[in-house]
């Protein structure tokens, strides 16, 4: 009696043993006989394997009359993986060739961009006056709306901040959604290609 117990992927070896030591044409019937004798595969799982490894490639059919006819040789399967290298190779160098695109592009950008040492000074000064205006908010809850000019002249100079420091950030959003948006390219990385930490905050 055939032995039982083979796990699936033990069953799909076996029987592409038959054909490559074989080397020969069977029909689905031959095979159902041919895989408990030569090689321990319970005949009614024979069609399951046969059609996994029709699928995957790695044996040939062809209905020669009202036939269907299977066959592999051990050329095939080298065949089909030097095949998967090709294509793996050509989408690597696609995507290395893209990356230096994307490499190009960014340093093109960071050169054309001017200097940043008035854009750092905006940012300084919008945190200063966030602070104070946070503080004066702290006070009205206290005291209530006991100095509504005062008030007004913080928020002015806090919308004053924030659009000086806005307009130093425009060409990095800009940037930013240009590579996400066209290339695909995840934003973190595109940070990290240019040195913007985590305290980066986006300025709305």
């Amino acid at each position: 009696q055939a032995p039982r117990g083979l796990s699936a992927e033990e069953k799909r070896v076996k029987l592409l043993e038959i054909f490559h030591e074989t080397k020969d044409f069977y029909q689905l019937k031959e095979l159902e006989k041919l895989g408990p004798k030569m090689k321990g595969i319970v005949s009614q799982s024979v069609k399951e394997v046969l059609q996994g490894l029709v699928d995957d490639g790695l044996v040939q059919a062809d209905k020669i009359g009202s036939s269907n006819f299977f066959w592999s040789f051990p050329s095939q399967r080298g065949a089909m993986m030097q095949g998967r290298l090709a294509v793996a190779k050509e989408s690597q160098a696609a995507h290395q060739t893209q990356l230096a695109d994307i490499r190009t592009a960014i340093e093109t950008e960071k050169a054309a961009r001017p200097d940043s040492d008035d854009r750092t000074a905006s940012l300084a000064k919008l945190v200063v006056v966030k602070k104070e205006i946070e503080e004066l908010e702290t006070e009205l809850s206290a005291y209530g709306a006991c100095d509504p000019v005062k008030v007004e002249e913080k928020k002015r100079a806090i919308t004053l901040a924030q659009e000086a420091a806005v307009r130093w950030t425009d060409n990095y959003v800009l940037l930013l959604s240009h590579f996400t948006r066209q290339h695909g390219v995840d934003p973190t990385e595109i940070k990290k290609y240019l040195g913007v930490d985590d305290e980066y905050e986006d300025i709305c």
